[in-house]
């Protein structure tokens, strides 16, 4: 009989707390220039501290709140967003371009580490099911602060993104 894993490697712990800084850090500047943007920006920060909490805690459900809730963002920001075309125009000087890079850079340590830290847990079915779940749920809170305290732009900014 195996001994499951009680604790994560320090690499991977690291990399979850300094993707969710750097996210929750882009956050604040952005909100500090952008005063209409705050309350959701602070709602928006909450799941990376319960993320980071989950996942020392090895848990399916930070894991997949981790990766689904990063690669969702990453996705609308580099692929369905004006940032993914500065990017390939190599237009990355321009100030709030590369506060959105570093914080897709700080989603990309997160996927990374919640990865591998899922997988050293040797998952079964219903830990895969917690994974997705974590995922869903951590996703709509998301999309539920954009319509809820987000100003009016947000909102409009995710339904062009998702083609709504």
């Amino acid at each position: 009989m195996e001994i499951p894993l009680r604790a994560n490697a320090r690499w991977i712990d690291t990399s979850i707390i300094v993707g969710s800084v750097m996210f929750m850090f882009a956050l604040a500047v952005s909100a500090f220039f952008a005063p209409q943007w705050r309350a959701m920006h602070v709602m928006q920060a909450l799941p990376y501290i319960v993320i980071i909490i989950l996942t020392r805690r090895m848990s399916p459900w930070g894991f997949g709140a981790g990766v689904i809730t990063a690669c969702f963002w990453n996705w609308l920001l580099l692929f369905r967003s004006p940032v993914g075309v500065a990017l390939v125009h190599g237009q990355v000087a321009q100030p709030d371009i590369a506060i959105q890079l570093l914080a897709a850079l700080g989603h990309f340590l997160i996927i990374v580490a919640c990865l591998a830290g899922f997988w050293r847990t040797r998952p079964a079915g219903r830990q895969w099911a917690q994974f997705v779940g974590g995922g869903a749920i951590a996703v709509g809170y998301l999309l539920a602060m954009v319509w809820t305290v987000g100003p009016p732009e947000a909102a409009e900014h995710v339904k062009q993104a998702l083609g709504l």
